[in-house]
């Protein structure tokens, strides 16, 4: 069985169309939370995940309906008051309702958005050996929040962070995402291109800071 596995979408339509157009037919979707927040695409990206994947809680999904911790970030705060402006409220609740931990394939797998037990804190390539303490029987653990792609065997666990489909922070601006081998739950990472030039004509007619479309370019 073949899954694919997302996180960090960020309202990034584009980039979300050319992952799935990337990735290709796979047996099931994952994704790892933050649909949400920053980029021009909210409800449309929300609509796609709710139709076809299992998805897990980030804290832009959690924090939409209450964007005030955001404040003093201007590219963060802008795009969960958009968000907030153009979800309605049935998407509002699914948001809502989202796990913040998911267990799927009789254990084999498990999903979480950013540290498995500390919520929102953010476990960047360098720590993911941190996490062996915190891990059980699972082959597979699934995180993203850093929008970093790395994956790295920590004792009999793989740790997965496929990347950020909406927004890389790691230097190389295309989006990623990962397939899981079911087989023998190995990941492949992946990388691919996609229009920058209109989410950046988007973010400016939404009246979404400059910033938030320029920093897609580099990847950062």
């Amino acid at each position: 069985m073949q899954i694919g596995v997302i996180a960090d979408v960020h309202a990034n339509r584009p980039a979300l169309e050319a992952v799935l157009e990337a990735m290709g037919p796979v047996d099931r979707l994952l994704c790892a939370g933050d649909i949400v927040g920053y980029n021009p695409y909210p409800a449309w990206c929300v609509d796609r995940v709710q139709e076809s994947m299992i998805c897990v809680q980030g804290n832009h999904d959690r924090l939409v309906d209450a964007p005030e911790p955001y404040r003093s970030n201007r590219m963060a705060y802008a795009g969960l008051c958009y968000a907030q402006e153009q979800l309605r409220e049935k998407q509002l609740r699914w948001l809502d309702s989202l796990p913040e931990e998911r267990t799927l394939f009789d254990g084999a797998i498990r999903m979480v958005h950013s540290h498995p037990v500390n919520r929102d804190q953010y476990v960047r390539p360098a720590q993911f050996s941190s996490l062996e303490p915190h891990l059980g029987s699972e082959a597979v653990l699934i995180l993203g929040h850093t929008h970093m792609q790395h994956t790295e065997r920590v004792g009999e666990t793989l740790i997965c962070n496929p990347g950020s489909v909406g927004q890389p922070r790691d230097s190389d601006p295309r989006a990623g995402f990962a397939v899981i081998n079911t087989d023998d739950f190995s990941v492949t990472t992946h990388r691919v291109a996609y229009d920058i030039d209109r989410v950046q004509n988007a973010i400016k007619a939404a009246g979404l800071p400059s910033e938030t479309g320029d920093r897609l370019e580099s990847g950062r």
